[in-house]
């Protein structure tokens, strides 16, 4: 009898192996970022009252079932969705961590493990990219010195007082991408979240927020329908965490929770992705429609099922 060892290491160095790279799905992602955007959200609310987030779920595909890193709380779990790595090898493990408790287990030259930002860089060096963010943490997490332009601003207070309206602070994302045409782009939206611990989550001013962000995700389409290149795009969506009463952080599904959706050029049309789905998968599945070769100690995966 043959040994079956030497087949066995063989394959696992395949599956360690990283990802070869390969022709793109589209030319362009835009992926919006709700903080604190709960599947339950998603589930209680009317179709009719988030006809653009729907419009993008009939077709393209999703999920409600992905899961956060635990602790579900924010700066780990964008950390995550940025490196593709869980909190034991990322190394944020609090709320507003701007560095890891532990060194991570890969760096970028940065400081931080690489992230969509620096693979894409060091990858496609003349791409564009953006960023905007209304929560500064989002600035630690992201590599921002890989990025063509990145803006941060703060749209709300800490007892949820507005301080730039939804539509205007999502206008300077859309002027970006019209004028530049970014191949990624990342609009990150806190108000919801923000809502989620002034208000309470599912709460009817929570809610109401959600239906704002529907209306700014309908921006960003008509912007990239006027800067010609909605065709050659793929819109991804999701989130950090859910939320349960006024908190998050505990390991319920309300707060673990939160929607990964896909939908554009190449994808599946009304699908509902069958596989289990982790935090960690989103940087994956954006890199690999970008036809971007995944760092070996990703532990994220993309998903092919997604595609037509």
């Amino acid at each position: 009898m043959k040994p079956i060892l030497p087949l066995f290491l063989a394959l696992a160095c395949v599956a360690c192996a990283p990802k070869d790279n390969h022709a793109p799905v589209a030319r362009h992602v835009v992926f919006i970022g709700i903080d604190g955007w709960a599947a339950e959200a998603v589930r209680q609310a009317p179709a009719q009252d988030l006809p653009n987030i729907h419009a993008l779920m009939d077709h393209g595909s999703w999920t409600l079932s992905k899961r956060s890193v635990m602790p579900s709380a924010s700066a780990i779990n964008w950390a995550s969705i940025m490196n593709g790595l869980p909190t034991e090898m990322h190394g944020f493990d609090k709320w507003n961590s701007t560095h890891g408790t532990i060194p991570s287990t890969s760096d970028n030259g940065h400081g931080i493990p690489p992230t969509l930002f620096t693979i894409l860089r060091e990858q496609h060096p003349q791409a564009v990219t953006g960023c905007i963010y209304d929560w500064d943490g989002i600035g630690a997490v992201t590599d921002t010195l890989a990025m063509s332009w990145h803006y941060y601003t703060k749209t709300y207070t800490s007892t949820d007082d507005v301080i730039i309206p939804v539509e205007d602070y999502t206008r300077i994302a859309t002027d970006y991408i019209k004028e530049n045409k970014p191949e990624f782009f990342f609009l990150y939206f806190g108000t919801l979240d923000e809502a989620g611990h002034v208000r309470g989550w599912y709460s009817e001013e929570y809610m109401e927020r959600q239906r704002i962000l529907d209306a700014a995700v309908g921006q960003v389409i008509e912007a990239l329908k006027e800067a010609g290149i909605y065709d050659d795009t793929v819109i991804v969506m999701s989130a950090d965490h859910g939320g349960v009463e006024k908190h998050h952080g505990k390991f319920t599904l309300l707060e673990l929770e939160t929607p990964l959706i896909v939908c554009g050029k190449g994808i599946q049309e009304g699908y509902e992705i069958k596989a289990p789905v982790m935090q960690y998968d989103t940087p994956a599945v954006m890199a690999d429609i970008l036809g971007l070769q995944i760092p070996e100690d990703w532990r994220g995966r993309p998903f092919p099922e997604i595609y037509k």
